[in-house]
């Protein structure tokens, strides 16, 4: 499992909303889109060479609703403190305000925001200390 890639992938009911806040906010490249495959609509972003991606699909007639909590978390640690800032402001040029965590933790030193369908992502201004 040490060389495995991670695909994270959930439903979305807005997909156009989605590339906006991961692509234009975050920064993730449009690695691949679909239209109307057995049913299904998607994208899927992530940086080249990273070994994850993130995958949101529309089932045409099938409603997504939104996230079950607000724990429902990205995380992304990014250390260089430049980057992390670059970061933060690509959102809030695009009027995408950071919003409280519900665990403070990370209000210490990231920044939370919640995606179109109510999942949250955390920037995280730190390295990853695993």
């Amino acid at each position: 499992m040490n060389r495995a890639h991670l695909r994270v992938a959930r439903p979305s009911d807005d997909i156009p909303a989605l590339v906006r806040f991961y692509r234009d906010g975050l920064g993730f490249e449009l690695l691949s889109e679909f239209v109307d495959h057995d049913g299904f609509s998607g994208v899927m972003f992530g940086h080249e060479g990273a070994a994850y991606h993130l995958e949101f699909t529309r089932k045409h007639g099938h409603p997504a609703g939104r996230a079950p909590s607000r724990d429902h978390l990205l995380v992304f640690y990014v250390p260089d403190e430049a980057e992390w800032h670059a970061a933060v402001a690509r959102m809030e040029q695009l009027g995408i305000q950071p919003v409280k965590s519900s665990n403070p933790y990370w209000d210490k030193i990231g920044k939370t925001f919640e995606d179109p369908d109510g999942y949250r992502v955390v920037l995280q201004n730190a390295p990853w200390a695993g």
